[in-house]
């Protein structure tokens, strides 16, 4: 498995242990973590702390120039929210963990010009079929979706 999404997984874990949803986040740089990040929505009471974001906040501040040299790994596919930050700064590549339990936008941020690559992961995979099979009302929220009753 690449070091990178293992990077983001144990990000994923990190944020389960403390009672949030295990999606995990780093940002690459030649080579080198620049920033990792877990959803802290739950820790943080944050309705935009994904991953994702979490990870682009704790890289922080960058040059144009280095986002357009990075690679941004996420252990499930980037919602609308934080696929937009990928095109804002332009950052030109984006490894997915798995896309099974989610889908965010992919085809669009590939139209954008975007390499997305999804490596369907079964420690990604079943992190978050456990996580929703478990916490669906948590889930549903932090995807923006109404709760089934």
């Amino acid at each position: 498995m690449d070091d990178f999404l293992q990077a983001a997984i144990e990000e994923a874990r990190k944020g389960l242990s403390k009672g949030g949803i295990p999606i995990g986040s780093v940002l690459v740089i030649d080579g080198t973590i620049i920033g990792r990040g877990h959803n802290q929505r739950v820790q943080q009471g944050s309705v935009i702390r994904h991953a994702e974001m979490d990870c682009l906040e704790n890289a922080q501040r960058l040059q144009p120039a280095e986002y357009r040299r990075a690679t941004l790994y996420s252990t499930l596919s980037p919602c609308d929210m934080c696929s937009g930050a990928v095109l804002l700064y332009k950052i030109p590549r984006v490894i997915i963990g798995e896309n099974r339990t989610f889908r965010g936008p992919e085809e669009y941020v590939r139209s954008r010009g975007v390499d997305v690559e999804v490596v369907d992961n079964m420690d990604c995979i079943q992190l978050m079929e456990q996580f929703i099979q478990e916490h669906p009302t948590l889930w549903n929220e932090d995807i923006g979706e109404l709760n089934q009753l």
